[in-house]
């Protein structure tokens, strides 16, 4: 399956807030809050539904295809530890994420393009995957051209603003990342904790969605 280009409003009815889809803070129209209807869904739905549900929140918050999804699942379950846990660490230590979480970019879509037009460095060398796994210790710096730092820091503008309305968990920087004063500079300090994942989802449904298929 390809990566979605479709309506993402649609999907943020369907599935909840997914941070790393919109680039504004969606709000509900009146009678169209999505939590008591989805919660009617559930207690109708089978479990597969549900499961499904899960699965497509964390695809589509993270811009993954299938293919990827799937790959991950497989690297998670011959990793030691718990796999739902393995899976979400390895997903938000992907560079394109990491960015959106240190207010780089509005969302994981534009921190990808950011990527994909190589203003971003890492520990020196210019990083053009998207997919690329930070590591601990890892040193995140802005392209030393003139252009990308102008570019770099209108974004951190433009998420200053959005974060100052989106929830506190979100407005917080993580604990796992740090970044320098003029914010061209930031490091990785270690393996993202499962409290500072910035989605709500239930990994155990997505482990067993995909129990039956890996």
């Amino acid at each position: 399956m390809s990566r979605y280009r479709g309506p993402r409003i649609k999907k943020v009815y369907r599935l909840g807030a997914l941070p790393g889809l919109l680039q504004k803070e969606f709000k509900y129209r009146k009678g169209r809050d999505p939590k008591k209807k989805r919660l009617r869904y559930r207690k109708r739905s089978k479990e597969y539904s549900i499961r499904l549900a899960e699965k497509q929140k964390l695809r589509f918050h993270y811009g993954l295809t299938e293919r990827q999804l799937v790959r991950y699942m497989r690297i998670a379950g011959k990793s030691k530890g718990s796999t739902g846990q393995v899976l979400l660490q390895l997903l938000e230590m992907r560079l394109d994420n990491i960015l959106f979480r240190l207010g780089m970019a509005l969302t994981i879509r534009g921190a990808r393009q950011l990527v994909n037009h190589r203003h971003i460095l890492v520990n020196g060398r210019i990083i053009d995957i998207p997919s690329y796994r930070c590591k601990p210790g890892d040193i995140i710096t802005t392209k030393n051209k003139q252009s990308s730092k102008d570019l770099i820091r209108k974004y951190i503008a433009l998420c200053t603003r959005k974060r100052k309305k989106v929830s506190k968990h979100l407005r917080k920087l993580p604990k796992h990342l740090s970044i320098g004063s003029k914010k061209e500079k930031a490091q990785v300090n270690k393996i993202i904790d499962r409290k500072e994942v910035g989605l709500r989802i239930k990994e155990s449904l997505v482990v067993e969605y995909y129990s039956r298929q890996i």
